[in-house]
């Protein structure tokens, strides 16, 4: 029994040991991409709910709709995360998963890194934002396999969606990769 449990520990710990080595390499993949992030960034005012209008297709979301993220400061400094959505439509599973971001940079808040699992964290780099309202945002990770175009609103306006998608291409994102999130009207 004793041999069993000591092998099945092995396993998570390389198991562990491997899906560390796939991020950190995934996080040194060179790219093309212009990361710079917005010079002006009020995390308080970027607090509260938004809803994802479109982003690139990843596992963790794929076949999600309704898909929104609220954003609160929580009393140690960070950022706790709640990404929620339904699977494949409205009537489908509702799923919420926590997480929490913090600064990746002190010179530069637009520059956080977000984490879900553990001590495993991605870049989140706010690549572009409506500085007057904070009425929506292009956010990107430090690879060309993550990106996201969020608004306050779950329909973005027709001119705020054209000039995410100019300045996405602009940095070097492949836009027609960009999967449209079905959302509900506001009542």
């Amino acid at each position: 029994m004793l041999i069993l449990k000591t092998n099945i520990m092995k396993r998570n710990v390389l198991t562990l040991i491997l899906v560390a080595l796939g991020f950190s390499s995934c996080a040194q993949k060179e790219t093309n991409l212009d990361l710079t992030t917005v010079k002006e960034f009020d995390i308080n005012k970027y607090l509260g709910k938004w809803y994802e209008i479109g982003r690139y297709d990843h596992s963790f979301e794929r076949g999600m709709v309704g898909t929104t993220a609220m954003y609160s400061l929580k009393e140690d400094g960070t950022i706790k995360v709640v990404n929620s959505g339904y699977k494949n439509s409205f009537e489908g599973k509702y799923k919420e998963v926590t997480g929490k971001a913090k600064f990746a940079d002190k010179n530069n808040p637009a520059k956080l890194k977000v984490s879900f699992f553990l001590w495993f964290y991605g870049a989140y780099n706010i690549l572009e934002l409506d500085q007057e309202n904070y009425s929506y945002v292009l956010v990107g990770s430090d690879s060309d396999k993550y990106l996201w175009i969020l608004s306050r609103t779950p329909k973005l306006k027709d001119e705020d969606k054209e000039f995410l998608l100019k300045r996405a291409q602009e940095r070097g994102y492949d836009t027609s990769k960009i999967i449209w999130v079905e959302q509900k009207e506001s009542k």
